[in-house]
């Protein structure tokens, strides 16, 4: 009889004990299990798909997980503290640091290594799940902290090049909470933007881990091949949202997207002429009556076009690995959210 407590592959050392059930809620798990599944990704000596920008081109290439985490994720010195600050971008913000979804430490050396931010995504999404799969696409949801992060990565291996660019695409705004002032200068803060993901291939680093699971269409059954590591790196993730704001950029009105935009680009002005920003002052003052409740939304058929590649159409982890991921028994402490939809999709009997 196997006696061993619930844990996940590779989390050994963490700020969750993953004995207590309470480690296994949802918010827990979301973040908890893409870190482990990535650990198991490097057991089986994979990389990662790396969303990146590569050769001045924006596309899936690879990279190691060792590299996703700055360290061997095999070593025990690696710390895996969920829910805290990456405490070197401090610095860059006036007030207190958000929270990051999973901060990656050097326990001997106390050595901060890398701030990730977490999502585990569906594939398909509602808006592919008619489609082929290689259409298949999964929403992402971003949080406006997630801006506050990604204006620090980028600002901390690169502020030349950011005041760079800043300078070569100055505007000019005396009230920047003023919609109708900003959208004049909408396009300038996008191709600012955009030249800056370009300028800082050589210095961007992993960003935003975004495993995806996969269905069998819009069923609750799992594919065979179900799993998958995705990661964008802070320059591809900065040229994401540019392009998704150029969409846009012809309304006459801010959108989430071009929002999003004008957030990063304020944050790195302010960072480049003051050191840090306000982070919490832009995003509650330049809402422009629209909730901050998320940074923006991205569904999966704009997504998939993105994250394209082979282990996007057929993942590599089959659902019978699953097992060796999750251990002592710890599917049993799952608490899943309880959703009428579910249960009647579920139960066809019902019907008969």
């Amino acid at each position: 009889m196997n006696d061993a407590p619930a844990s996940l592959f590779g989390l050994v050392n963490s700020n969750r004990d993953f004995s207590n059930a309470n480690a296994w809620g949802k918010n827990q798990f979301n973040s908890s299990f893409p870190a482990a599944l990535a650990c198991y990704l490097h057991s089986n000596e994979l990389d990662a798909n790396y969303i990146s920008i590569s050769a001045h081109k924006f596309g899936v290439n690879a990279i190691s997980v060792n590299d996703i985490f700055a360290i061997n994720p095999a070593s025990s010195d690696i710390y895996f503290a969920f829910e805290a600050q990456h405490t070197p971008f401090q610095k860059y913000v006036i007030g207190a640091l958000p929270r990051t979804d999973l901060f990656i430490l050097n326990k001997t050396t106390n050595q901060c290594l890398r701030g990730l931010e977490v999502k585990l995504t569906a594939l398909p999404d509602n808006t592919t799940c008619s489609l082929s799969d290689d259409k298949f696409g999964s929403e992402i949801v971003i949080r406006p902290d997630s801006i506050v992060y990604l204006a620090a990565s980028i600002a901390s291996a690169n502020i030349q090049i950011v005041e760079k660019h800043l300078q070569n695409n100055r505007v000019m705004i005396s009230d920047w909470s003023d919609a109708e002032e900003v959208i004049q200068h909408i396009k300038t803060i996008i191709a600012c933007i955009c030249a800056i993901s370009l300028d800082i291939e050589s210095q961007q680093s992993p960003f935003l881990l975004q495993p995806v699971w996969k269905t069998v269409g819009k069923s609750p059954k799992l594919a065979d091949n179900c799993l998958d590591v995705f990661v964008w790196s802070d320059a591809a993730f900065a040229w994401f949202i540019a392009q998704l704001s150029k969409s846009e950029s012809v309304s006459n009105k801010i959108t989430r997207q071009t929002r999003t935009s004008i957030w990063l680009y304020k944050m790195l002005l302010d960072i480049a002429t003051q050191g840090r920003c306000d982070h919490a002052d832009i995003i509650d003052k330049l809402s422009y009556n629209t909730k901050n409740d998320k940074a923006f939304a991205s569904a999966g058929n704009v997504t998939n076009s993105y994250m394209r590649c082979k282990n996007l159409t057929k993942p590599r982890i089959h659902k019978d690995e699953i097992k060796h991921i999750i251990l002592g028994g710890g599917q049993n402490l799952l608490s899943p959210e309880r959703r009428f939809d579910a249960i009647i999709f579920n139960s066809p009997e019902l019907f008969s």
